[in-house]
C-alpha cells in the first residue's frame, strides 16, 4: 500500500484542472494505491458518479505521472455515519420565527408546494454546469464553502437554482426542517427600514442573524450606494458564517462589476464559491424545449424543438414562453403542433439567426423611441431619453459580449451609470409595473 501517493496525485491534478473543478470534485475524495489500483472514496453517491462519468481518465493520467504507470481507478462511497436518534420532542419554534420573516419551515408533506422550481426540472448544459454542480453540492454539504454567489444575466436560471436549493434543503433535513429565508435584496432593505422606523432593529437582527439557518438573497446589486444597508448585510453574513449557516446570493453582475459596493462586502461575496451562468448553447436550449413540452404533456416534433432552440437564443424564460404560447395556440385552434404554427408564434418574439450587434441595438432603440443617436448619447435627463438609454444598456448587456465599461464608453457614460441603468430597468421588468410591461413590449420587438 502506498499511503502518500494520493496526496501527490491530488497535487498533480490541481495543476491539470480548473480551481473550481478541483475544489468541487477532487478535493473531497480520499484515496490510496493498493496493488496497482487507485481506490478513491467519495463522500456520497453524487460525487462518486460524477468522478466515474467525467473525470476517471483525467485522474488515471495524473496518477500515471506520479506512479510511473497507469493504474486502474475504482471509486466507492464512504459509509454514512450513523444517523442520530430523533429526539422525542421537537423544540418549539423560536419566537423570532413567528414575526413575519419570510421563513419557510414546511413539514415534509407540504415542502414541494412552497417552491417554484427544483433541481429535477433544471436542464444542465455547458453554460450552467458549474453553477448547478455548486448548488447541488451546497445542499449535499460537499462544497468547501457554505456561501455561494450565482451570477447570470436575465432569464438564464439563477432564480431557478436559488429556488431549487431552498426546495432541496427544506425536504432533506434529518432532524427538523431548516429555517430558510428567501427574499430579494430590496425586500431585505425594506424590512430593515421598517424595523428602524418601528425601533425594532434588535428584533430584525435576531430574525436574520439568529433564527435563520439558510439565507437565499436575490439581486444583491440593489445594495449599490446604500452604505448603511450594506453594513447591516455584512454583519448579517458574518453572523451566519460564524454559525455555519448556508448563504446563497444572486446578481445579474459579478462582484467585481458592482459599483458603489464596499470592499468588505465584495470581499465577503468573493470569499465563498462563485459560479457564473452563461447563455445556453443550442443543444441545451433544445433539451429545455423538450423538457418543458413533457411538463406540458404535449408531443412536440423534433423539427419544432430545433427551430425554437435555433431562433430564441438568449433568454430561457422567453424560450419557455414561446413554447407555452405555441401549445396554447394549437389547443385553442384544435391543431397539431407543426413547423408552420411555430413560425407564426415566433413572429411575436425577439428571434434571431444571430444575436444583434451593438449597432443594430442602437438603431432599434432610436427607432422605437423616436430619437436620434445624438439625442441618445446626449446629456439629456428627460424621462423618455433616460428610459431609451437604459434600454440600450440592457440590450447591449444581454446580447453582446461587451463589458459594462465598453457599453458606457460608446454612449459617453461611466461604468457606474450603465450598471445603475440596467438595474433600474430590470427592477421595472421584474415588478411588472405598467412601465415595466411597456418596456417589455418594446424590447420583445427586437428581431434579427
Amino acid at each position: 500500500m502506498v499511503t502518500n501517493a494520493w496526496f501527490e496525485i491530488r497535487d498533480s491534478l490541481a495543476k491539470d484542472l480548473s480551481p473550481s473543478t478541483f475544489t468541487v470534485w477532487i478535493k473531497p475524495l480520499e484515496g490510496e494505491v493498493v496493488g496497482g489500483v487507485l481506490r478513491l472514496t467519495a463522500p456520497n453517491d453524487f460525487v462518486a458518479a460524477w468522478v466515474r462519468d467525467r473525470l476517471l481518465d483525467v485522474v488515471a493520467d495524473g496518477a500515471a505521472r506520479v506512479l510511473g504507470s497507469r493504474p486502474k481507478v475504482r471509486v466507492s462511497v464512504r459509509p454514512a455515519a450513523p444517523r442520530p436518534e430523533t429526539p422525542a420532542e421537537v423544540p418549539a419554534v423560536p419566537a423570532e420565527r413567528q414575526m413575519g420573516l419570510p421563513i419557510v419551515q414546511p413539514p415534509q408533506a407540504t415542502a414541494a408546494t412552497r417552491w417554484r422550481f427544483s433541481f429535477d426540472d433544471f436542464v444542465v448544459g455547458p453554460s450552467n454546469e458549474l453553477a448547478w454542480a455548486a448548488s447541488t453540492s451546497l445542499c449535499r454539504d460537499t462544497l468547501t464553502s457554505d456561501h455561494l454567489f450565482l451570477s447570470a444575466g436575465p432569464g438564464l436560471g439563477k432564480t431557478h437554482l436559488l429556488q431549487a436549493i431552498g426546495q432541496n434543503l427544506s425536504s432533506r433535513s434529518n432532524r427538523r426542517a431548516p429555517a430558510i429565508a428567501c427574499l430579494t435584496a430590496e425586500e431585505f432593505a425594506t424590512r430593515l427600514v421598517l424595523a428602524i422606523k418601528a425601533r425594532e432593529v434588535g428584533r430584525f437582527k435576531a430574525e436574520f442573524r439568529e433564527a435563520v439557518d439558510v439565507l437565499l438573497l436575490e439581486d444583491i446589486h440593489f445594495f449599490q450606494g446604500k452604505e448603511k444597508m450594506q453594513d447591516e448585510l455584512l454583519c448579517t453574513l458574518k453572523a451566519l458564517q460564524a454559525r455555519g449557516c448556508k448563504v446563497v446570493c444572486t446578481s445579474s453582475f459579478l462582484p467585481r462589476e458592482l459599483d458603489g459596493l464596499g470592499s468588505s462586502l465584495v470581499s465577503q461575496f468573493t470569499a465563498g464559491f462563485l459560479a457564473e451562468i452563461q447563455k445556453p448553447d443550442f443543444e441545451t436550449r433544445r433539451r429545455i424545449v423538450e423538457r418543458k413540452a413533457k411538463s406540458l404533456q404535449v408531443a412536440v416534433p423534433e423539427a419544432v424543438s430545433e427551430l425554437l432552440a435555433e431562433r430564441v437564443t438568449s433568454d430561457i424564460r422567453q424560450l419557455e414562453s414561446c413554447l407555452r404560447n405555441l401549445v396554447l395556440k394549437a389547443r385553442l385552434l384544435n391543431r397539431m403542433v407543426t413547423l408552420d404554427l411555430a413560425w407564426e408564434v415566433l413572429g411575436n418574439y425577439a428571434v434571431a439567426n444571430a444575436a444583434p450587434d451593438f449597432e443594430r441595438i442602437l438603431d432599434f432603440i432610436c427607432q422605437s423611441y423616436a430619437l436620434t443617436r445624438e439625442q441618445l448619447a446626449s446629456k439629456s435627463r428627460k424621462q423618455d431619453v433616460v428610459l431609451a438609454r437604459n434600454a440600450a444598456f440592457y440590450l447591449a448587456r444581454k446580447h453582446t459580449p461587451l463589458s459594462l465599461a465598453a457599453i458606457g464608453q460608446r454612449l459617453g457614460r461611466k461604468h457606474s451609470t450603465v450598471l445603475k441603468g440596467i438595474t433600474n430597468l430590470e427592477r421595472e421588468l421584474s415588478l411588472q409595473t405598467p412601465l415595466g410591461r411597456q418596456i417589455a413590449a418594446t424590447l420583445e420587438r427586437l428581431s434579427a
